[in-house]
């Protein structure tokens, strides 16, 4: 009998899953804070200094479909295992980089692997998590991943504060040497094992689709110091390689990506509404910091205190969404999750501007566990019916989704924002511009909800969800 027949699943498994997502959320929301130290310490700029946050972040977008599919075809466990080794080697390069220039690429080294550790869970979680407790692990590996985003900031802060940056990467360095040890003794070795060659991998599709990825990640980030090459065309070219990448996918024996993975009804419509919630949750952290500061006139310090409302919600309402989703059904809970969505934005576009931080907060409560019950029920519905062989694949493939969400969101929420103020610099904006931007910003962030509640309803969603195990 296997463990997906077991009435509960392995505690130890379990734990060993959430640390691995709680690894590499860390890995994204610690360097956050280091960016101004670092600065200093190499006396560089700010733009050159973030690039030790978006190197991870372009890293884990142009892998994490690779990742999935390298779990596949070398074994979910091993492939995880390796992933946990080369986070604790690129940390551990972190910490020692004389320059910063390898520092972005020790961070970079972190991204790829920190793409396993976000989409192997999930797979690891569909063969070995009885069908009945699908939902409730959803949840957790949910729950751990805002919480790493929630800590991250805090204990940079408190590494700061009594060290230097390189601590923050020997904490990484721990974490990631813990939850190798925990998968290593917890999670049970594979039991199904696909063609382990790497012609399997499809090499001129994953070529072509890290170079996609890489040139949007780059074009909605802004470009890149070094690289002489406009956003405008970074995304042309992002275009046209994705262009090339449907023509070589329809042509190989062993597609990286099948076409009929995209064109299913109920998969593709879970991968679309990722993207758009995506969008719309990076709208909170890209508009809102603007409004609290420039409209309710709050410091700095108190900013940072109401933005970490969401994370902290998001934390504690993870589970629920995943035992909701267990009982209820990954379809209602999804209309349930994007009604309440579109409703917390509206709340949001309004309440804020006449109740004040108050208000603002208020609005993040109801909003952030919408989305959890979102992610909940849609990693759910797409990854029940999946067999073992495209596993990996799928959960790299919803990985993939969130983070074009949330670049796409970063670009284009910010833009509507200046936009609708009609000036680039909200300092010299009337207050009443400011809060207009930001009421006409979360219309449209409601209207793409209401898209993502269409998409779910033509496509009849989540009648799949309690495939039998293949």
């Amino acid at each position: 009998m296997t463990r997906t027949n077991e009435a509960r699943a392995p505690l130890s498994t379990l734990i060993a899953l959430a640390a691995a997502s709680l690894t590499a959320s860390l890995g994204i929301s610690i360097a956050s804070v280091l960016l101004p130290t670092l600065t200093r310490s190499f006396g560089t700029t700010v733009s050159q200094a973030q690039w030790v946050v978006l190197a991870y972040l372009v890293a884990v977008t142009v892998t994490i479909v690779s990742a999935g599919r390298l779990g596949d075809l070398f074994g979910h466990r091993r492939v995880m295992v390796s992933g946990l080794v080369a986070f604790l080697a690129a940390s551990i390069l972190c910490a020692l980089a004389p320059s910063l220039d390898l520092l972005i690429l020790g961070r970079a080294l972190q991204g790829v692997s920190g793409a396993i550790l976000i989409a192997l869970p999930m797979s690891i979680a569909r063969d070995m998590v009885p069908a009945g407790q699908l939902g409730s692990v959803m949840g957790l590996l949910g729950t751990t991943s805002a919480a790493g985003t929630a800590l991250g900031p805090s204990l940079g802060g408190l590494v700061l504060a009594w060290s230097d940056w390189r601590t923050a990467f020997w904490l990484l360095a721990g974490v990631a040497a813990l939850t190798l040890g925990l998968a290593v003794f917890a999670i049970r070795r594979d039991s199904f094992h696909g063609p382990k060659s790497l012609m399997s991998l499809d090499l001129p599709g994953t070529i072509v689709l890290i170079v996609a990825l890489a040139a949007y990640s780059l074009g909605t980030s802004g470009g890149a110091s070094g690289i002489p090459v406009s956003p405008a065309v970074l995304m042309a070219g992002a275009l046209f390689a994705i262009v090339i990448f449907v023509a070589v996918e329809t042509r190989v024996t062993t597609p990286l990506v099948p076409m009929a993975v995209l064109t299913d009804r109920m998969t593709g419509a879970g991968f679309a509404m990722n993207i758009l919630i995506g969008a719309v949750m990076m709208a909170t952290l890209v508009v809102g910091p603007f409004f609290l500061t420039f409209s309710l006139g709050l410091k700095e310090s108190i900013v940072g205190l109401v933005l970490a409302v969401g994370p902290v919600v998001a934390a504690f309402s993870g589970m629920p969404a995943g035992r909701l989703t267990d009982r209820f059904g990954a379809r209602r809970v999804m209309f349930a999750g994007l009604m309440q969505t579109t409703l917390g934005l509206i709340i949001l576009a309004f309440l804020p501007r006449y109740f004040g931080v108050g208000g603002y907060v208020a609005a993040l409560i109801i909003l952030t566990p919408a989305f959890q019950m979102f992610l909940a029920a849609n990693n759910t519905a797409v990854m029940a019916g999946a067999s073992r062989e495209e596993r990996g694949r799928l959960s790299g493939l919803l990985g993939l989704s969130r983070n074009l969400g949330l670049m796409t969101g970063a670009s284009a929420m910010s833009t509507l924002f200046v936009v609708f103020m009609g000036t680039g610099d909200p300092a010299e904006a009337l207050i009443a511009d400011v809060s207009h931007a930001f009421t006409m910003t979360f219309f449209i962030a409601a209207a793409l909800a209401m898209t993502a509640l269409g998409v779910a309803i033509w496509s009849n969603y989540g009648c799949g969800q309690a495939a039998p195990d293949q």
